[in-house]
């Protein structure tokens, strides 16, 4: 399909808060490289690649501190792009476990009174004098948490009410964390990985999101489908062949499809696709305008979900 003219709006909108904002975003992980990458991807080319999303009408940014490698990092790249920001964009960023060394390894979940210092490093380097979105990232690296969020959430909502946080959601969460949190205050938004064959148990999650009103942001939509993306691993080729065909009946490709059919698990459904490539940027966009059948979703529905790798 083409890309011409076409932007995040394309996709709708979502209230956040006193913020509405496009159901396209856009994720900075993809501007750094990784620990395996041997050039890191080139700087002022990451600087255009932000600039340019907010000309598309991207005004939902996802990133962290954790996003750096010895040469990048996300946040500094993001204030150096786009300051003064938009009176209308959200940033979100995360909290939790954090990698040390360049190896790669995670800390645990670090005691809930270490947030403040995360949050307040996330100001720093965003050059902001408050966080719009926060998420709190549950589990270390890619295994997902389990047990209590009571205490971590619960000093998050403490920053809120100190004016350091305006909005509070969760990351790599089970429904249990959700039905916790929501029991002790407002969540924003749940970001957890999820796509056309990386829905793990996440469809009721989805589901009791929207029931409550709660943004359902996933990363890593159309990553594993995608050679090169993940680091280590083989593209996931399950259900290829459904998606490249729904693709050429719209002239499409395969990642617009998937990254369209995740923007019809409902309406509250946010997709923040990263990259580092100015024509991938503009692809990502467009997938926003692409309508899918009832049929064609009903296909690509019916594809296998296997468990992802975390």
């Amino acid at each position: 399909m083409t890309t011409n003219h076409i932007t995040a709006g394309a996709a709708g909108t979502w209230q956040l808060g006193d913020k509405r904002i496009n159901r396209i975003g856009f994720g900075a992980m993809r501007l750094i490289g990784n620990l395996s990458t041997p050039i890191a991807p080139d700087r002022e080319n990451a600087i255009a690649v932000l600039r340019r999303a907010v000309e598309l009408g991207v005004n939902h940014i996802d990133t962290a501190t954790i996003y750096f490698t010895p040469t990048r990092s996300a946040n500094e790249l993001i204030a150096t792009a786009l300051q003064p920001y938009a009176d209308d964009l959200l940033i979100a960023t995360k909290v939790g476990p954090t990698p040390r060394g360049r190896d790669g390894a995670w800390q645990s979940e670090p005691r809930p009174e270490r947030l403040r210092d995360q949050v307040e490093e996330n100001i720093r380097q965003l050059g902001l004098d408050h966080l719009d979105l926060v998420n709190l990232r549950w589990g270390v690296g890619r295994e997902r948490g389990t047990g209590s969020i009571a205490d971590h959430f619960g000093a998050l909502l403490d920053l809120r009410e100190a004016g350091l946080v305006e909005h509070v959601g969760l990351s790599n969460i089970g429904p249990e964390q959700l039905t916790e949190a929501l029991a002790i205050g407002p969540v924003a938004c749940v970001q957890n990985q999820y796509g056309l064959t990386t829905r793990r148990e996440d469809d009721d999650l989805l589901r009791l999101c929207g029931e409550h009103g709660v943004a359902f942001v996933p990363f890593n939509s159309i990553g594993a489908a995608v050679a090169g993306a993940v680091p280590g691993t083989a593209p996931d080729e399950t259900g290829r062949e459904v998606v490249e065909a729904i693709a050429a009946a719209h002239s499409a490709t395969p990642s617009q499809v998937r990254l369209a059919w995740t923007l019809h698990q409902g309406p509250h459904v946010l997709a923040i696709p990263g990259t580092a490539d100015h024509a991938h940027l503009e692809e990502n966009i467009a997938a926003g305008a692409l309508r899918l059948t009832d049929e064609e979703v009903s296909r690509l529905d019916a594809v296998a979900a296997p468990t992802a790798s975390r």
